[in-house]
């Protein structure tokens, strides 16, 4: 019995590990298809179209007593999240963006921590330590620039989600996975649309690039990762889904280096190494 429970929890790591990775492909379409310094409309592109498309198809209509939680998480995990990753992703190098944000998994264990007083298992603290260490490699590396702006949209996402993904496994909202993250695509993309229109300029006439950017970003980094995300948040501890998180910036790293041809040296290597070292010891902390 406890062979087949570990097997399936392992499948439900390396499904919602899938998110993450698609998230780390953000900055690579954002910089590289997308219309430049529209954080905000590139958000509520990815978010309002998403939910529409969940939602036509999951039809369910929260209960009256959930709205306020609901909304609550929508802001958290899709709204401000979102608002703030763009911002990272336009102003800073996809890794070292993608890398800030890492700090997930240590914040998700300290609200556990003082909010439940679940003190954190010492092999998750261990990963979750080294991640942050393999984080920090990555940041001083010679390739790193640095951006006040972007390092704090970093950071500030990273809370944001972190909380979220807390309270999504913390409350129960009597919805299905996918019903859910249509809700909160939906919520928390309208609630992106006023920066949208009051912050970022006009649109141009749109390529097919900037098409296909989009439609990669709503389709994929939306709909499919983060109905993936939610499935795992609810079966996954919050420790070892949140530190399935580091995985964004090991993913823009390579796609950097593999598509882009930026430099990964030995120093990156290293810390890429002590990143996903921190992931498995999570992984087997929160199930130890």
């Amino acid at each position: 019995m406890s062979t087949t429970i570990s097997r399936v929890a392992w499948g439900d790591v390396l499904m919602t590990a899938i998110a993450p990775m698609l998230w780390g492909s953000t900055y690579l379409v954002t910089t590289q298809m997308l219309p430049p310094d529209r954080p905000f409309v590139a958000a509520a592109l990815r978010a309002v179209p998403a939910g529409v498309v969940v939602l036509a198809v999951f039809r369910r209509w929260p209960d009256r007593d959930v709205w306020g939680r609901l909304l609550l998480l929508s802001a958290l995990n899709i709204g401000v999240f979102q608002a703030l990753l763009f911002v990272a992703a336009y102003r800073l190098p996809g890794g070292l963006a993608a890398v800030v944000g890492a700090i997930q998994p240590l914040l998700v264990l300290a609200l556990a921590w003082v909010v439940e007083r679940a003190r954190p298992r010492f092999l998750s603290m261990v990963g979750g330590v080294v991640g942050v260490v393999g984080m920090a490699v990555l940041l001083v590396s010679p390739e790193a620039r640095w951006d006040a702006i972007g390092i704090g949209a970093a950071l500030g996402g990273a809370a944001c989600m972190a909380a979220g993904t807390y309270l999504a496994r913390r409350w129960r909202i009597g919805l299905p996975v996918m019903a859910a993250t249509g809700w909160q695509l939906l919520l928390g993309g309208i609630m992106i649309v006023p920066l949208a229109v009051m912050v970022d300029p006009p649109l141009p006439p749109l390529t097919m690039l900037h098409v296909a950017g989009y439609v990669y970003l709503s389709a994929a980094g939306a709909v499919l990762a983060y109905g993936l995300w939610f499935r795992g948040v609810v079966r996954l501890p919050a420790a070892a889904v949140s530190s399935l998180g580091l995985l964004s910036p090991l993913t823009a790293i390579v796609l950097g280096w593999g598509v882009l041809g930026q430099a990964v040296g030995v120093v990156g290597m290293v810390g890429m190494a002590l990143v996903l070292a921190g992931i498995v010891a999570v992984q087997h902390g929160a199930r130890s």
